[in-house]
């Protein structure tokens, strides 16, 4: 099984925090369309041995699409790739594009899956941030969703958006609940360099959120989706039983993956390429019948730390056994005094040579996975 994600770089704003590729131009939008045909066209030998179990459109913004391009693409998957019967098909949108006509359409085009960035409830947040839509906008496309007989649905909800401030992020939670959605993902706000937050950091106009605050914000999401029947089934995300997102988890299991479009990234188990993050340049190269992409053949030790990495953020864990098998190195032994130290740490448990995180441990897994990465 492998999964084909599908990058749109196009928005019709920059939001102040994101450092993705993409761009505001959307005049060449078509021509990326075809650009996007050609490379799933010439990369179809890639996975020939593989079903496709999942689909996912990402940006930028997907829901910019018109619904003969949506259209278009996934008869180009269907076309050249073996994909499953009921394929997991999501698409992630802005709640601005959503209208109830604009829902029917994405539904009939055979997407099953909406990933909606809500990012915030309050208003003088999303106006900070620069997202384009507004409170009533988000609140609306998610009954629309619902009306239109979308039964699987994410959204996205940023924490640590400054000031200081809990009581806005109780009620994000408790507005999300209220809509009875099948799924969360939530995610700190960083301040990235080449973003306008960090232009603003630098002259001083922004400071992030305390390290004390953003914790408790996490802690407070954690709880308040658990005791409302939500599975933390990874660092970031929070599903009900049985619809946790089957692509993300297929990059967390280290399935293979292509991807599709000006910097996306792929994996065939043993190298990791990537497109170049240049639309034009993107563009240029696929109508030359070039693969605009680099590839990364991975040493087995990185192979192992990858693993690591992508495991240690669900909460299955890994299997200290599988690890020796796959990779020849004893987790337990390599580790046993720092895992001594981290259980009294209640960080992580050990149940039969299957190690994981707790959830405190989840409030640190990049620092607990980087102490465990090997060198070649």
């Amino acid at each position: 099984m492998a999964g084909i994600y599908i990058h749109i770089p196009f928005c019709k704003q920059a939001c102040h925090y994101c450092d993705f590729h993409f761009s505001t131009n959307l005049s060449r939008q078509q021509e990326m369309v075809d650009a996007l045909s050609t490379e799933l066209k010439l990369r179809a030998h890639e996975l020939s041995s593989e079903h496709i179990e999942t689909i996912y459109f990402g940006g930028g913004t997907p829901s910019l699409l018109t619904d003969i391009q949506l259209e278009h693409l996934l008869h180009v998957i269907e076309s050249n790739y073996r994909v499953i019967t009921n394929p997991e098909i999501t698409l992630e949108a802005n709640p601005d594009d959503l209208s109830e006509q604009k829902l029917y359409s994405i539904k009939s085009c055979g997407v099953n899956r909406l990933s909606i960035g809500i990012q915030t409830f309050d208003e003088g947040r999303l106006k900070l941030i620069n997202r384009a839509h507004t409170q009533s906008e988000a609140e609306k496309c998610l009954v629309n969703a619902r009306k239109v007989g979308f039964n699987n649905i994410s959204a996205d909800l940023i924490y640590a958006i400054p000031p200081d401030d809990l009581s806005y992020w109780k009620s994000d939670l408790n507005t999300l609940l209220s809509f009875d959605l099948e799924h969360l993902s939530l995610y700190g706000l960083t301040i990235e360099e080449r973003t306008v937050f960090g232009n603003w950091h630098k002259k001083g106009r922004i400071s992030e959120v305390s390290e004390d605050t953003a914790a408790r914000q996490y802690e407070m999401a954690i709880k308040t989706m658990k005791a409302a029947g939500y599975e933390h089934y990874e660092v970031s995300n929070f599903g009900k039983p049985g619809f946790e997102s089957k692509h993300n988890t297929g990059y967390w299991e280290n399935k293979k993956y292509l991807g599709i479009g000006p910097g996306a990234h792929s994996y065939d188990g043993v190298n990791r390429s990537f497109n170049v993050s240049n639309n034009a340049q993107y563009i240029r190269s696929i109508k030359d019948g070039k693969l605009p992409s680099s590839v990364e053949s991975l040493s087995e030790t990185e192979r192992l730390n990858d693993y690591l990495f992508t495991h240690l953020r669900t909460k299955k864990g890994l299997d200290c056994t599988e690890v020796l098998k796959k990779f020849g190195v004893d987790l337990l032994m390599d580790y046993k005094n720092l895992f001594d130290q981290w259980l009294d740490e209640h960080l992580i448990q050990l149940n039969e040579n299957r190690l994981s995180l707790t959830s405190k441990g989840f409030m640190i897994a990049d620092e607990i996975t980087w102490r465990l990465f090997y060198e070649d």
